[in-house]
This record gives C-alpha cells, sequence and structure tokens, in this order.
C-alpha cells in the first residue's frame, strides 16, 4: 500500500538528512573544514582537469630488465644440466648472453639436447620465432642469447605490469582518478590530481622510486658478515646491508627460498610489544614452503630482503604451518607500515623507474570549467523542475524534491568513498538529474493510465508506484551493468563519469520509490480520506 510505516519514514528521513550532513564539507572553505572534528572530514576531491595536481614521467630501466632474465636464464641452465647429468662449469654472461663451457667436449651435444627446450616460441603473428638463440659456439662452448623481438616483448610486458603496479599503489579503491599511461619505448606518464605541497609530492615519488621487490633467505648457520670479508665469502650466500638492531650486514643464501609473488596479502599490524609491524600472508604454495623450511630450521634465522636490504632477520622458534606472520623493523614508524603495507600488496615492479620530470601542474580546465558545470546543473535542475510541475503539478513539485536530495545524496557517497570529481563526473551529474525524474515520469504516466481506467485516486495512485517498479528497475539495472563495465575497464575521463553514473542509479531508484512515494502518502494523510481527489 502507499501509506509509509512510521519506522521506514524515519529510516528514509534519516538517510536524507545525513546525505545533507555529509555533502555540507565539500562547500565550505579550508579554515571551517579544518576546524570540523576527523570523523566530519569527509570530501570528494576535483580531479586534474578541474585542479591541477602532480605530473611525473619516469623511465624504466630496461638494462635491469635484461640483467634479470639472464640471471633467470643461468638458474634454468644450471637446473637443466644437472638434472640431465651433464658435467658443466658455472654459466656467465658475456655479450649480453648466457656462455656455458663444457670439461668435455663429448658433452656438448647432450648440453644442447638438454638446453634447447629452453627456447620458447614467440607467436607473434603465427611466426615460429624463439625467444632465445641457443647454439654451439665453439668446440666445448654453448651460448644462450635472447633475442631483440623477445627483449621488446618482455620490455612492453614489463611496462603493462608497471602502470598496473602503480595504479593499484596511487589508487587503490580506483576513486581518484589517477591517470597511468605509457609514453614511447620505456617511460610511463603519472598524474595524481590534488597534489599542492612538497610532502605529498615526495610521498609520490617515494612511491614510485621503490621497486618493493621482497625475498625470503636463510642466514648463514655459523658465519657472520663481517667473518665472510676477512676470509672469504661462501659459494652459494652473500652480503646485504641490514637496517635491524642487529648487525649492520647479514650473510644470506643467494637463491632465496621464498619471493614476494607468493605473498596473498600484507596488511598493517602490531607485534608482542605493540609496535607497528607488517602483517603477511602467503598464498596456499608459499604457506607449504614456508612451513617446511620453518619446520626443517628451527633455530637458525632467516633475512626478510626488501630491494637487497635486510628489514629484519628472526629466528625460526617453531615450525611456521599457517603461512603467515609479521614483519617488525626498529625504523618502522605507523606511517612507513600502512605505505610498505601498500607496496606489498600491489606488487613489485618488475624494473627500477627513474624520474625524469616532474612538475605540479595547474588545472586544465579550471575554476571557470567548475562553474560552468554548476550553471549545467542549476540550468538542468530548473528546466526539469519546470517541466515536471507544469505537466504534474503538485506530484511534479514531489519530483523536483527527489531529485534534488538524489544529486546531494550522489555527493555524499562520493565523499564517503573519497572519489574525485571531473568534467566528465560533473556531466554525469548533470545526465543523472534527468534519469532521476525519467523514473517518476514513468510512474505518473502509470497513475493517470490507472486513472482512465477507472481506478480510485488512492488506487491508482498504488498501482502506479507497485507496477512501474519492475520497469524501472530493469532499465536502470541495463545502464548499472554498462557503468560498472565502464568503471572496470575505462580510465581517466570514461571512469570519472562511470563513478557518477553509476552512483547516479543507485540513488535513483532511493529518491523514486522512497523519497517520492513517501511525499505522496504524506499528501494523502493530508487529505479528506472520505474524497481523495485526483492529483494528476
Amino acid at each position: 500500500m502507499i501509506q509509509f510505516s512510521r519506522w521506514k519514514t524515519i529510516a528514509t528521513l534519516a538517510i536524507c538528512l545525513l546525505g545533507i550532513l555529509l555533502t555540507i564539507p565539500n562547500f565550505l572553505s579550508k579554515e571551517r573544514y579544518d576546524a570540523l572534528p576527523a570523523f566530519a572530514k569527509h570530501k570528494f576531491g576535483l580531479g586534474l582537469d578541474l585542479r591541477g595536481g602532480a605530473h611525473l614521467l619516469t623511465t624504466m630501466d630496461l638494462d635491469e630488465l635484461r640483467k634479470d632474465w639472464l640471471a633467470n636464464i643461468q638458474d634454468d641452465v644450471r637446473k637443466r644440466l644437472r638434472d640431465a647429468k651433464v658435467l658443466f662449469t658455472p654459466p656467465g654472461v658475456q655479450n649480453g648472453g648466457v656462455v656455458v663451457r663444457f670439461p668435455n667436449a663429448a658433452d656438448v651435444e647432450a648440453g644442447l639436447k638438454a638446453l634447447q627446450p629452453m627456447a620458447q616460441s614467440m607467436g607473434i603473428l603465427g611466426s615460429s620465432a624463439k625467444d632465445l638463440e641457443i647454439k654451439q659456439a665453439g668446440p666445448d662452448l654453448v651460448t644462450i642469447m635472447p633475442s631483440e623481438a623477445a627483449l621488446t616483448e618482455r620490455a612492453t610486458q614489463a611496462i603493462g605490469a608497471a602502470i598496473e603496479v602503480i595504479r593499484k599503489r596511487l589508487d587503490p579503491d580506483g576513486t581518484k582518478e589517477v591517470a597511468v599511461q605509457r609514453q614511447g619505448r620505456d617511460r610511463i606518464l603519472v598524474q595524481q590530481p590534488g597534489v599542492e605541497n612538497e610532502k605529498e609530492l615526495e610521498a609520490i615519488r617515494n612511491t614510485l622510486r621503490q621497486a618493493a621487490k621482497m625475498t625470503f633467505h636463510l642466514v648463514h648457520p655459523t658465519m657472520t658478515a663481517e667473518q665472510a670479508k676477512q676470509t672469504k665469502v661462501p659459494p652459494g650466500y652473500m652480503i646485504l646491508p641490514a637496517v635491524d638492531n642487529g648487525p649492520s650486514e647479514e650473510l644470506v643464501e643467494t637463491r632465496p627460498v621464498l619471493t614476494g609473488e607468493q605473498l596473498r596479502q600484507a596488511y598493517p599490524s602490531r607485534d608482542d610489544h605493540n609496535e607497528p609491524a607488517v602483517g603477511f600472508t602467503f598464498n596456499t604454495s608459499g604457506a607449504r614452503i614456508f612451513g617446511k623450511i620453518s619446520s626443517e630450521n628451527i633455530g637458525r634465522r632467516f633475512a626478510i630482503v626488501l630491494d637487497g636490504r635486510v628489514i629484519s632477520a628472526p629466528v625460526f622458534r617453531s615450525a611456521i604451518i599457517g603461512g603467515s606472520g609479521i614483519i617488525t623493523s626498529p625504523t618502522f614508524t605507523i606511517e612507513e607500515v600502512s605505505r610498505l603495507s601498500t607496496l606489498l600488496q600491489s606488487g613489485s615492479l618488475p624494473a627500477k623507474l627513474t624520474i625524469v620530470e616532474e612538475r605540479v601542474v595547474g588545472a586544465s580546465l579550471g575554476q571557470d570549467s567548475i562553474d560552468q558545470g554548476k550553471r549545467a546543473g542549476m540550468i538542468g535542475l530548473v528546466g526539469v523542475a519546470f517541466f515536471m510541475i507544469f505537466a504534474y503539478g503538485l506530484f511534479g513539485v514531489f519530483a523536483v524534491i527527489g531529485a534534488a536530495l538524489h544529486v546531494v545524496l550522489v555527493l555524499a557517497l562520493m565523499s564517503v568513498m573519497g572519489s574525485t570529481m571531473t568534467l566528465p563526473g560533473i556531466a554525469g551529474v548533470v545526465l543523472t538529474i534527468g534519469m532521476a525524474v525519467d523514473a517518476n515520469v514513468l510512474i505518473y504516466e502509470r497513475i493517470r493510465e490507472e486513472l482512465r481506467n477507472g481506478k480510485t485516486p488512492l488506487a491508482a495512485i498504488d498501482a502506479g508506484f507497485s507496477r512501474a517498479y519492475a520497469t524501472i528497475i530493469d532499465s536502470q539495472l541495463t545502464t548499472f551493468i554498462a557503468g560498472l563495465l565502464m568503471f572496470a575497464l575505462g580510465s581517466g575521463p570514461i571512469k570519472g563519469f562511470a563513478v557518477t553514473l553509476t552512483l547516479g542509479i543507485i540513488t535513483t531508484v532511493f529518491t523514486a520509490f522512497t523519497v517520492t512515494r513517501m511525499l505522496a502518502a504524506w499528501w494523502i494523510q493530508a487529505q479528506d480520506r472520505r474524497m481523495v481527489p485526483a492529483p494528476l
């Protein structure tokens, strides 16, 4: 029935009042906003096109990418030749490729046979090109040389992966409209709106510079880094700088037992002394390996290495079967823990990024566009209000009130989410004003149809709201799905438009079927129950 229960009325009014309160901080001056209590400081940001922000151009170190690939090739060569039981000398890097010598020339053929499967088809336009060229270069010498096409393909994949990592680091929720795009062969352009001071710019620099490559290594059980320096570093070990309370350097195994790729989750946590720490959880395979390593090395130290520095080197006190733990360090602060958790959760960069250009840019559209957007919104709202009141009278006023609350609720949701308003986002808000009253038009025309069929005004109003519901939901659902796809697959301006569009659809349904219906119920209750005049 059209009547509203008391609890539903209270809930609807509470939502509308909360929306108004959440929207107000966006229109306060900076001084008044800063004076608000912490729980009330929610507002949406302005995009780069409206407010300006940071502009940073970075370049990826492709030499590091090539070096890492060659190191992986060396490891693969050792494993394959050992499995084939072929005698060989340790492979090295020479002239941009990997070379391996065989003490017995008779083993060269067997070595080639074991190494040939390393070359994989690149599958470029159906060609049979291989990523590695493996051939005999002398009586006892085999070379494994990456092709230029394979290096180019790896660089392309690395740039694409780096773009996604950067986007996750700077905009983990996908609401801040950070623009990250490739430029040229090895460059990535990063634009983040709302950056106004050096502190914010430095935070972005640190985020871009840190590769966040995490590895886990076993520490040498008996020898220290100082002892290794005085004698000789044992085969299979290396010395890394440390930032823990202990020694300034650690002697760790060269090959990691686990890598950051096997991390499933990283999050801020606390240690036993309530100091800031980073909690982590491995995926299934990582948890299995970690459990095995910890159970076999009880009493031995293991090093947690981040970008070539040991940040913690605890001791295995017992087997860690659950695949989770914490990372502690005397240098950790709450801010550092939060930043490191975000870095680890978003993944590591394939190679080092160097900032080659940076500046704080002004808005490309600026205050004029904001004013024009406000003006367009007001003109649209006034035009819609005039039409609705002219066509539907008092119920048109109800629709206008619903449309105004719809805009307020969209801005309130954006404030809570910390979303960014862009010029396309303003266009989305203006568009959803029309969509908000479109639902009311369908309802009111349905009421008129029911009145023409001879129903009483009360029954016609009830039927109009009830029977138009399915039609409106179907039409809004298709647009909502399109908005979600634009948000998931788009970027920049498209995402800004998708945010306001999808939020606008949600608030449209609420204002059309709850707010407008509540106003209609109030109007009916104010009339003489014995004779309800036709409202339309």
